[in-house]
Order: C-alpha cells, then sequence, then structure tokens
C-alpha cells in the first residue's frame, strides 16, 4: 500500500476475482462478478470525495447533515473494457458525469492508438475516475490521462481490476499525481503484454468475442 497504490484486499473482492480469473467461468458470470466487483473498488476509490452538509429535517429532529459537495464526479471509460466496470459504479453512483476514452492497442508496436474521446464539460471541477480493467504496459492508460489533463482534468484516480507492475511503474513515471486502485497485483506480463496469471483478455470474456 501506498499514496499511490492501493490494493483492495477485501475477501469478497478476492474471492470473486478467483472466480473471474478460472477460464471456465461464463460470460454471463464473469460479467455480474465485473459489475460486483466494480461497488467495492468504486466505495474505495471514492474516498477523498470532498463533503458539505446540509440542513434537513430527520422524523426526529432537524439536522446539518453530510453530503456531497461540489460537482458531480466525472467516470471515464477506456474503451471498450472500461465499460464493465463502468456499469456497476454508475449503479453506486446514478448522478456521475460520463466520458468515453477510445484506444486500441496496435498489436505490432503495443502503442495506444487513439479512436474516440468524449468528456463532460469542467472537467477541472470535478473528481475524474478513469477505470480500465486491465492495467498491463500501462501504455494506453498513461495516453488515457494525457487527455484527460489535456481535457482539464487535475484530480485524477485510476481504478482497475488487475494490475501488472510494468504497468504501475509505467503509470507512476508518467503520472505520480493520479492514484490507482486495483483488487491485484499480478506476477508479470508475458511477451505479448497480457498479465501474468491474469484473467485472458477481459473485453473478450466480457463480451463473448475472440
Amino acid at each position: 500500500m501506498s499514496d499511490h497504490l492501493t490494493v483492495v484486499d477485501h475477501p469478497l473482492v478476492q474471492h470473486k476475482l478467483s472466480l473471474m480469473r478460472e477460464k471456465e467461468t461464463s460470460t454471463a458470470v464473469f460479467r455480474q462478478l465485473l459489475r460486483e466487483i466494480s461497488q467495492f473498488l468504486a466505495y474505495e476509490v471514492t474516498r477523498g470525495l470532498e463533503m458539505t452538509t446540509k440542513r434537513i429535517e430527520t422524523p426526529m429532529e432537524a439536522m446539518d447533515a453530510p453530503v456531497l459537495a461540489g460537482r458531480k464526479l466525472a467516470l471515464i471509460s477506456i474503451l471498450r473494457a472500461g465499460n464493465g466496470l463502468l456499469d456497476g459504479m454508475l449503479e453506486l453512483i446514478p448522478s456521475a458525469r460520463v466520458g468515453f476514452v477510445g484506444l486500441y492497442r496496435d498489436e505490432e508496436t503495443l502503442k495506444p492508438v487513439q479512436y474516440y474521446f468524449k468528456v463532460p464539460d469542467a472537467m477541472d471541477e470535478r473528481m475524474v475516475i478513469a477505470v480500465d480493467p486491465m492495467l498491463a504496459t500501462g501504455n494506453s492508460s498513461v495516453a488515457a490521462i494525457d487527455l484527460l489533463k489535456d481535457a482539464g482534468a487535475k484530480n485524477i484516480r485510476f481504478l482497475c481490476l488487475l494490475a501488472a507492475p510494468e504497468g504501475i511503474a509505467r503509470m507512476k513515471e508518467a503520472h505520480p499525481d493520479v492514484p490507482i486502485v486495483t483488487a491485484s497485483v499480478d506476477s508479470h506480463l508475458n511477451d505479448n503484454g497480457y498479465i501474468v496469471p491474469g484473467l485472458g483478455d477481459a473485453g473478450d470474456r466480457m463480451f463473448g468475442t475472440k
């Protein structure tokens, strides 16, 4: 644990993640588990949200009750696999604004190529949470954070299901001001840039594609 990296080691998160890793787990079950885990991760990544108080009436008396302050936070899905985390998080934070960063990985160079970018306004006034199930090489994540900063975002967090040490190091080097929240730091990347032991391609397993 550090200021830059938080591993959510809650027993339910770890149990659900183990089920997701199993290659026999079906697309439907994989998707449901991802939705459930995303809510635990969202709970952790939103700890620093600013609070204020609001005068309310309970059935017993008036009180100054804690409520969220400032602009609605922005959830940014790094397409396409980020949408699996996004769905569960929106159940927990339905008022959040949503943006999308479309990046695909060039299979030859392993470098990210941008094809879509649409984010909410006033990014400089929002807590921005970028979500992508896998932090592998870190190249696409770094590129996505670059784009978000270019759009004005200042308070950014990165949320992923699995991270490789290589990706964590790359992110820390490029964006030391962006905390990472993940459910697991796995062993390493293989020659194809996949996380090991990992769970395969999160997008393919979530959407039933190959």
